[in-house]
């Protein structure tokens, strides 16, 4: 039997035609095909917005930041539950992340929390929408409305969900979007970041190329000290294609979460919120028993791998990392982020799966908690 990752990108012949002719053409890195694909995810978000095309999101987090005027001395709500990029990037413009806890199962921000971690130094929200499910953003942007925070929304797993039936990306402050090999659509490595006008897309550009402003008569001028971050063509080709098939690639992983529900829905596993169809489902990731049954994530990796299956682990609390530590945070602050942290179980889930992958997953882990080896 075929070993079941828990995840792998959908890369059809098109896409790889598509990339041989990019690579032909002698235009590589950035030019037509990176315009292409900001027209393009402009497009598919309603063409109300300004969008630019990053080599990671973890750059686009932290130029977001910079685009934010946020820097030394400020502070920027972060969820203690998620990549630690989110974090990171925060430290990285000089500024201090303050960690609220998150929903135990929704695994986004707990919104009265944030009203509670606001101080005078207080600079911007980062929400994370955690699997592709929407954060509260009426109630995340009356808070910042109330305290003139800016919002800088981290949808790396987002890309296709929809709040309130418009797509994350299409209104807001900032929104950054990642295109890293795991994601919802993928340019291998690639962010995307949507801004509301023509002004800050303009600095966004200068941000991501040097702090490069090039002139008509062919002279530049250098206005900030600025790094590169500027995507390729041959990515965005292949970006192309995955945005043609994004809906589908949702719609796949909506119909094998489904399954998965079904199949655990009297399990000893506690299941994440369900969202509606506008949710697009990056991961699938419920809670396990692992104090009740005599192993840990460890343990259920070994025993899921012996039997061709591989899981993942999404995502441990942010500030029992040695970094966060250094900084005062200590265990028991953020009990459902350190909760989510032992237990999660990142669950195989990608288009090109079948139902009966599903069934063989839910199989497996039904047995082992039941109390098989």
């Amino acid at each position: 039997m075929d070993y079941l990752p828990f995840t792998r990108p959908t890369i059809d012949q098109e896409t790889i035609d598509g990339v041989a002719e990019v690579l032909r053409s002698g235009w590589i890195t950035s030019g037509p095909q990176v315009e292409k694909f900001e027209a393009a995810l402009a497009d598919y978000l309603g063409g109300e917005r300004e969008v630019r095309a990053l080599t990671s999101a973890t750059g686009a987090l932290e130029l977001a930041l910079v685009l934010a005027d946020i820097g030394p001395g400020d502070e920027v709500i972060v969820p203690a539950m998620t990549f630690a990029a989110s974090a990171n990037v925060v430290v990285r413009v000089g500024a201090k992340p303050i960690f609220v806890d998150v929903d135990l199962d929704t695994r986004n921000l707990l919104i009265d929390a944030v009203e509670s971690a606001i101080t005078p130094r207080t600079r911007a929200i980062m929400p994370v929408h955690f699997a592709g499910l929407p954060v509260d953003l009426d109630a995340i942007y009356a808070l910042a409305g109330k305290h003139d925070l800016r919002v800088i929304e981290d949808a790396a797993h987002a890309i296709g969900s929809r709040y309130r039936d418009k797509r994350i990306g299409s209104f807001g402050d900032i929104v950054c979007f990642s295109f890293h090999a795991n994601k919802n659509m993928t340019t291998i490595e690639g962010a995307a970041v949507s801004v509301a006008d023509k002004e800050t897309a303009r600095r966004l550009e200068i941000l991501r190329f040097h702090g490069i402003t090039k002139f008509a008569d062919g002279g530049m001028d250098v206005s900030v000290a600025a790094g590169k971050h500027n995507l390729t063509d041959v990515s965005a080709r292949i970006g192309l294609s995955q945005l043609a098939r994004l809906d589908e690639f949702n719609g796949k992983r909506r119909a094998l979460v489904k399954r998965y529900f079904d199949n655990l829905a009297d399990s000893r596993l506690r299941l994440p919120a369900r969202g509606d169809d506008g949710h697009s489902w990056h991961m699938f990731a419920p809670l396990a028993p692992f104090a009740e049954v005599g192993f840990d994530w460890a343990g259920l990796r070994d025993r899921m791998h012996a039997r061709g299956i591989g899981i993942g682990r999404h995502y441990p609390a942010l500030h029992l990392f040695s970094l966060y530590r250094e900084m005062g945070y200590r265990e028991g602050q953020f009990p459902n982020a350190e909760r989510i942290g032992r237990e999660t179980v990142t669950l195989p889930l990608f288009p090109a799966m079948q139902i009966a992958d599903v069934d063989r997953v839910c199989e497996a882990l039904n047995e082992l908690f039941a109390g098989g080896a």
